[in-house]
């Protein structure tokens, strides 16, 4: 391909856009950051980041698209990391397998909590799915011969050999893997997710077999969050009931709903900012859960739909006409050249950006 031709294309993809260019630039960022510091603790604090991105991004795709809401996400997170380290321990795969399988077990497990879920909605369901990772505790308690009981089980193989390559593999599937839930949110697919969460009735009405997408969305966020769980236990070097526990479940919800639910980069973005902060906030072990408490109470008081969608209608605009996206510099719209800003009506006031391409009354 022409490489003029192509570089048109990106510019009018990416660079046309301030959010899509700001996404670029913290790529670009995270990329060559070890050229520059190399120190072990940054590069296992972000490498952790980005695993729990993934976790957290899988959530979003199924309680934020589909309106699934799930407080027992780490049904998924757990039983993949356990599978795992019981493939890498018992039967000496390496990790280039054991997490791929992790991740289909995980699937296996959206199937066995989404089929008695189907028929539930709200508080029910948040309540059923908190119910999987208990029950699965148990089990890790009663069989504590294989899964080491309390402790876990310990002694896994390295993610890679060494703390740099572990990084780069995190960050190469944490952008991999979000920009698939992504496209996955924006295809035919992700249109009926929409239309399940915004009226499930309706959707059935219109033809739509809603149990069956709605267990698709249980198996694709199982898999996903499958594949971050055993990606921890591989970096970690240990699979423990903590991967089960109520907090491993609550986490990509705080996350999420930080950064913006629906979105798959809200819940990245949220990820990345709260995760970082509060590791190193570790030297303030007296402030550090009053200081995260205050940043997320701020957040959503001045910023109620999350972090990234208040900094996309600052520097953003939606075309009244065509609905696409421009930067807030434009007069025009970059697609259907509509004019961006005029008042709608005689006696309209100024248009105000950020606030999705609409005229202020």
């Amino acid at each position: 391909m022409n490489p003029r031709r192509l570089y048109r294309r990106f510019a009018s993809e990416v660079l046309v856009l301030p959010g899509r260019t700001t996404v670029l630039a913290v790529c670009l960022v995270l990329l060559i950051l070890p050229l520059f510091h190399r120190h072990p603790y940054t590069l296992r604090v972000l490498s952790l980041t980005f695993i729990f991105a993934i976790f957290a991004a899988s959530w979003d795709l199924l309680s934020g698209f589909v309106g699934q809401l799930s407080l027992g996400h780490a049904i998924f997170f757990g039983v993949a990391a356990y599978t795992s380290a019981l493939l890498n321990l018992q039967a000496g795969l390496p990790p280039l397998v054991t997490i791929p399988a992790g991740a289909l077990v995980a699937v296996l497990m959206g199937l066995v909590v989404g089929i008695p879920c189907l028929r539930l909605k709200g508080q029910y369901l948040s309540l059923a799915t908190m119910g999987f990772p208990i029950i699965l505790t148990g089990l890790v308690y009663l069989f504590s011969d294989l899964t080491g009981g309390e402790l876990g089980v310990s002694g896994l193989a390295r993610l890679g050999p060494t703390r740099l390559s572990e990084y780069y593999i995190a960050l190469v599937l944490v952008l991999g893997l979000g920009l698939i839930m992504w496209k996955i949110t924006d295809s035919k697919v992700g249109l009926v997710f929409h239309a399940i969460r915004e009226d499930e009735i309706t959707a059935r009405a219109s033809g739509i077999n809603t149990p069956l997408y709605k267990l698709l969305a249980f198996c694709l966020s199982g898999f996903f969050a499958g594949i971050s769980g055993g990606l921890y236990s591989h970096f970690m070097r240990v699979a423990g009931p903590s991967t089960l526990s109520v907090l491993t479940s609550f986490q990509p919800v705080i996350w999420t709903i930080f950064g913006g639910v629906a979105s798959i980069y809200g819940a990245i973005a949220g990820t990345f900012v709260l995760y970082p902060l509060m590791e190193f906030l570790r030297v303030a072990p007296e402030l550090r859960t009053l200081i995260f408490a205050a940043l997320v109470v701020l957040v959503l008081r001045f910023m109620p739909e999350g972090l990234t969608p208040w900094f996309i209608d600052r520097v953003e605009s939606e075309c009244p006409r065509c609905k696409e996206h421009n930067a807030v510099t434009r007069r025009t719209c970059r697609v259907c050249g509509a004019p961006l800003g005029r008042p709608s009506a005689p006696g309209a006031g100024p248009f105000q950006p950020g606030k999705g391409g609409r005229v202020a009354g």
